[in-house]
């Protein structure tokens, strides 16, 4: 008799427990899990970046193979610091100036072989504003525009930027993507051969 109330015992807590169980509730909210961050190398349709929520930038599909490299290389300097001479004695630094930033996307894109100042920019390349990479350089400036987005060290006009709703890390200092264009006036536009 004890085993077979033993066995009915145990029907019942087969049964009946588990949608007990399932039916109480704590009060509490429910755990949602928060969204995957984006993929390191993405890509977006078309011949323009684009400016994710966290500041790093998806290449363009249309954008040959050195392009989209440049844009994920700058990917990876985007919660460094400013240093001045960030990026020049060793590739892989704590922090970037502006032209430790342009080099280190150039350099991992096989576009330049070691880092160059800004001043020695403005003799790289070719003349003139390139379809894919510009770079803008005077002696004590340099900053690049790569498919669309501006890579810069300076938060220049993040007092537009500011008006719009914008990105917060654009608006800071230290090597980011910028929502924003900034005049050439006084730099020279270099572009590598045939980008």
């Amino acid at each position: 008799m004890s085993s077979l109330r033993g066995f009915a015992l145990s029907i019942f807590v087969l049964l009946f427990l588990p949608a007990a169980a399932q039916a109480q509730s704590t009060g509490g909210a429910e755990y949602v899990a928060p969204p995957p961050p984006p993929p390191e190398n993405m890509v977006v349709a078309g011949s323009v970046a684009t400016l994710l929520p966290d500041g790093s930038a998806a290449a363009p599909a249309d954008a040959p193979i050195q392009v989209q490299q440049a844009i994920w290389a700058a990917n990876k300097l985007q919660d460094k610091p400013y240093k001045y001479g960030g990026g020049h004695a060793k590739i892989e630094d704590t922090g970037y100036d502006c032209s430790g930033t342009v080099s280190y996307a150039l350099i991992a894109a096989g576009l330049l072989k070691s880092p160059l100042p800004s001043g020695p920019f403005m003799r790289w390349g070719e003349r003139g504003k390139g379809q894919w990479i510009t770079v803008y350089a005077h002696g004590g400036h340099a900053y690049a525009v790569i498919a669309g987005l501006r890579l810069d060290t300076s938060s220049y006009s993040s007092r537009i930027a500011r008006k719009r709703k914008v990105i917060a890390s654009t608006l800071e200092r230290g090597p980011r993507w910028r929502m924003t264009m900034r005049p050439s006036r006084g730099f020279r536009a270099r572009h590598p051969a045939g980008l």
